[in-house]
């Protein structure tokens, strides 16, 4: 029978190797970790190149097809709705109804400026027998001349309110004909802001119509361009719904202030008349420009953003490291975002994955064969 301490020392050996093989296990555990953060790392990217721009860019902007003149059609008179006859859509012509109010106060009115004009009429005819009577007296010496143009004075006094009860009835009767809101031009419903039942005041809008004629498509630009839209500058339209659709269009109108808001300027650009061309289509402006701001355009991915600002991340070849370099964006355009600031010919900018990137970050770029094969470092200038 083994004592306690023969017992314990024959079990010390194991201990020791189990130890051994813990430790060694530990090593191996560290070593795979390093391996693993060492491996994370190195990341590899989809890069772009940033090429020099040319002499000429194309700008492409998008807009909607709307008529050249627009009417929001508005009573001239206030009143309660009591009927609409047109709906969006409906085509129109000079003098068809468009909506109707209650014309019952404008009526009595009517009524009301009649009974006037018979009284200042009957008043006319009273002051006129006393006025031939007063000169029949004056001739004959039984009236004094003061007596004579006193009647004369009251006969012209009479004559000037009958004028005036003329002019109200005039007035009244126009008020019951405004009571009908009726279309002076030809063209077509586009918007109906008020219907049955509503009360709306002097010149609220109640339709919009779009005149038959010219149309035209509006566009917004950034103040960064503006300078290349002239009226009369000649530029290429094209529409969403039909691809081989191209129209040679002329910029008409160029606002001279910038919208509050979005800070961009309204340019309108007239369009040759085309019947395949409808209000509210979709329509592209190109326009070909020289000089003035070049924009370089990176895929919407590289866009990031750091401490509030817009940033895209650069990478120096030579230590195959990315930093954040502040940009300012121009716009954004169908293919990417277009680059005002922050971005020279010859630097390039990781296109893919910005939300792992980090300062100083080491990454590997793709081999020249690939890059070219794949077209990555192609690069689209507007």
């Amino acid at each position: 029978m083994y004592s306690f301490k023969t017992f314990n020392t024959k079990v010390r050996p194991f201990a020791r190797i189990a130890s051994v093989v813990l430790i060694g296990a530990a090593v191996a555990a560290c070593s795979e970790a390093k391996t693993e953060t060492a491996t994370e790392i190195v990341r590899p990217v989809k890069i772009v190149e940033i090429a020099k721009t040319g002499g000429t860019r194309e700008l492409e902007y998008s807009g909607a097809v709307r008529a050249r003149t627009e009417m929001n059609l508005g009573f001239r008179v206030a009143g309660k709705i009591t009927e609409r006859i047109v709906n969006i859509g409906d085509k129109v012509k000079p003098g068809d109804v468009i909506a109707r109010v209650d014309p019952t106060d404008y009526q009595l009115a009517v009524t009301s400026a009649e009974a006037n004009l018979e009284s200042a009429q009957k008043q006319v005819e009273t002051a006129s027998l006393a006025n031939k009577r007063a000169e029949q007296l004056y001739a004959k010496q039984f009236a004094s001349e003061a007596q004579r143009d006193q009647a004369a004075l009251a006969f012209k006094q009479a004559v000037s309110q009958r004028d005036a009860a003329i002019s109200n009835l005039q007035q009244a009767q126009n008020q019951v004909g405004y009571t009908e809101l009726r279309s002076d031009r030809k063209g077509i419903v586009t918007a109906i802001n008020a219907d049955t039942g509503q009360v709306v005041g002097t010149g609220t809008p109640v339709a919009a119509v779009a005149v038959d004629g010219e149309k035209e498509v509006q566009i917004a630009v950034p103040e960064l361009e503006i300078a290349q839209f002239q009226p009369g500058k000649q530029v290429q339209v094209s529409f969403w719904s039909h691809d081989g659709l191209k129209l040679d269009g002329k910029v008409r109108e160029v606002a001279g202030s910038a919208d509050a808001q979005s800070r961009t300027f309204s340019v309108r650009v007239s369009l040759p008349n085309d019947k395949r061309v409808l209000l509210g289509m979709t329509a592209r402006i190109e326009a070909a420009v020289a000089g003035g701001h070049s924009f370089v355009s990176v895929p919407l991915s590289a866009l990031a953003s750091q401490d509030g600002k817009q940033i895209v991340w650069v990478v120096k070849p030579d230590q195959s490291t990315v930093h954040a370099r502040e940009i300012k964006v121009a716009s954004f355009v169908e293919d990417g975002v277009q680059i005002a600031e922050g971005l020279e010919p010859g630097d390039i900018v990781v296109a893919a994955g910005t939300q792992f990137m980090t300062e100083n970050l080491k990454v590997k770029l793709p081999d020249t064969e690939q890059r070219s094969a794949s077209g990555e470092t192609d690069q689209v200038v507007r």
